[in-house]
């Protein structure tokens, strides 16, 4: 399992219903439709990219490693967003996805 922010731990300590809700939400969305875990974890990681969002990005980066995707296959998710949010955000979060990937 990868390991949790701590920003997540801390909301499992101060509010531990409300995380054990939002754990079962992302639960219940994961096995809602036919999607398998790699493709999941693949757009997980094109959504936190689009948004911006750095721990985003280095936990679903994580994740992803998790589920057995590659290297190349997660730098690919983060230039196919570089025509939709511009260089400037696409080199941020390759950077991001690098963070993770050299601490493997």
């Amino acid at each position: 399992m990868s390991q949790l922010p701590k920003r997540f731990e801390k909301l499992h300590r101060d509010y531990p219903e409300i995380a054990k809700a939002y754990e079962e939400l992302g639960k219940a969305v994961h096995t809602s439709g036919p999607l398998d875990e790699k493709t999941r974890a693949l757009i997980k990681l094109a959504i936190s990219t689009g948004a911006g969002l750095e721990g985003a990005v280095h936990s679903h980066t994580r994740k992803a490693i998790e589920v057995g995707l590659t290297k190349e296959e997660l730098r690919q998710v983060v230039l196919l967003a570089l025509p939709t949010i511009g260089l400037p955000s696409t080199m941020a979060a390759m950077s991001w996805v690098d963070d993770i990937l050299e601490k493997q």
